[in-house]
């Protein structure tokens, strides 16, 4: 399940991703004919895990790449929903996240779930455990 469009912007620290695929009808986060808010969350991880993919081809030498590591996200904190749903949103979302702390074991990122015209919708903070024994 793939639900950002496309990377903006991006560096060490942060990704920003835009996406339209809240209003799909076939939106597999869907539930009741609705998707609901707390959808964002999962639209932020999946923004964390293209920031990784990203940092991890930047480091990468030819011939040989990087192994890539599993990550389970371990903890949601500080979540703020400002409306209840997402599909009816016409304009398309930008899902920021930027990494605040990282080291050989875990990650930790702020994230921040907007309207194309910046009108905010969640933000909160999102923890991982990287299992570097899964390559």
């Amino acid at each position: 399940m793939c639900l950002l469009d496309e990377v903006l912007e991006w560096d060490a620290d942060r990704v920003l991703c835009r996406t339209e695929s809240h209003r799909a009808a076939d939106n597999p986060l869907r539930a009741h004919g609705r998707l609901g808010s707390a959808s964002a969350i999962e639209y932020a991880a999946q923004a964390v895990a293209v920031h990784g993919a990203l940092l991890q081809s930047a480091a990468e030498q030819p011939p040989e790449p990087a192994p890539v590591h599993a990550g389970v996200l371990a903890s949601v904190r500080g979540v703020q929903l400002t409306v209840e749903r997402l599909d009816d949103i016409e304009a398309a979302l930008l899902v920021e996240v930027q990494r605040l702390h990282a080291n050989a074991h875990s990650a930790l990122y702020f994230f921040r779930v907007s309207t194309a015209t910046h009108t905010p919708l969640a933000h909160g903070r999102l923890s991982l455990w990287l299992d570097q024994d899964s390559p």
